[in-house]
């Protein structure tokens, strides 16, 4: 078998020409010049000559014969012509519904977060996402770590944030927060007449305002004291532990983020605690494997601005 006559083993992707070649081609049939050809494809004319070279030699046939007076087609290049004209369209028809999914992708977001993310910054994050994206409807699902890693590994949840220090299995995740829980009290409170610190011993073994198990407030607290006394009341959102420690009704542990208002206006006094670290990070989570796209991954970058 000769050079300039390609077998039929290997890939397609080798025997057939791209689909720049094939829209060259297209053009020099209907405008009889490959100089206008070039222009309209918006490439050189020796580049636009190169091309249709290089597909004579993968197709082993002459194509195009080239004169003084333009270039018309051969008879192999005329049936080429048709073929070529088929895969365009079908082209055409495979980019026009890549498209359509991509605006179905970009209609919505699904949003899973844990309160305190859900709270006091995902209103902001989602605020500046609808300047950019108008048309996106956006749904949010405020519940524990926990709930979010389900959402996002059965499908519910495009993009999800969490509190806790470990990643849960299934997903991948970035770093977009630094956070730090704080003990508060009612001013009432004798905790908020102290002028030591809390030890960490104390508070471990005192009864506090949490929390549901599978938040990340109460893993990092767990964590960070090495086991809890049991809850004096176990509440499913930070607005709720925030109001039953604004009421007097104990100690609790909350989100710097969470009582800043309150800690300035003095419903709440922060008690310091010695020995330990109750820093964390918070994070953006997503199924590992599947990195953010369309508005999912706009809103990640948000949150990084």
């Amino acid at each position: 078998m000769s050079e300039d006559q390609p077998g039929v083993t290997g890939s397609l992707a080798h025997r057939v020409p791209d689909l720049g070649a094939l829209e060259l081609l297209l053009a020099v049939a209907r405008l009889g010049s490959l100089g206008a050809a070039a222009r309209e494809v918006g490439i050189t004319q020796p580049a636009a000559s190169s091309r249709i070279r290089s597909m004579e030699r993968q197709l082993g046939v002459a194509l195009v014969d080239r004169s003084p007076r333009g270039s018309r087609l051969t008879d192999a290049g005329a049936l080429v012509t048709d073929w070529a004209r088929r895969i365009v369209e079908a082209a055409q028809a495979f980019d026009a519904g890549a498209q359509a999914l991509r605006d179905r992708r970009d209609s919505r977001l699904r949003v899973a977060a844990s309160m305190t993310i859900a709270e006091y910054l995902l209103p902001g994050w989602l605020v500046a996402l609808r300047e950019g994206r108008p048309d996106t409807a956006v749904s949010l699902h405020a519940g524990n770590s926990a709930a979010v890693a389900e959402r996002l590994l059965s499908g519910e949840a495009d993009l999800g944030f969490v509190e806790g220090l470990t990643v849960p299995t299934g997903l991948d995740s970035a770093v977009i927060a630094h956070d730090r829980l704080i003990v508060v009290v009612a001013p009432g409170h004798a905790w908020a007449r102290r002028r030591r610190g809390l030890a960490a011993a104390e508070l471990a073994v005192t009864p506090l305002i949490l929390r549901e198990k599978g938040s990340g407030t109460r893993q990092v607290l767990d964590t960070a004291l090495g086991g809890l006394a049991r809850p004096l009341i176990e509440l499913s959102s930070t607005t709720a532990v925030k109001a039953a420690a604004v009421s007097g009704a104990g100690p609790a542990v909350l989100s710097e983020l969470a009582v800043g208002e309150e800690l300035a206006l003095r419903r709440l006094v922060g008690v310091p605690v010695e020995g330990v670290s109750l820093a964390r990070d918070l994070r953006a989570v997503w199924p590992t494997g599947h990195r953010p796209t369309g508005p999912a991954r706009d809103l990640l970058s948000l949150t990084r601005g």
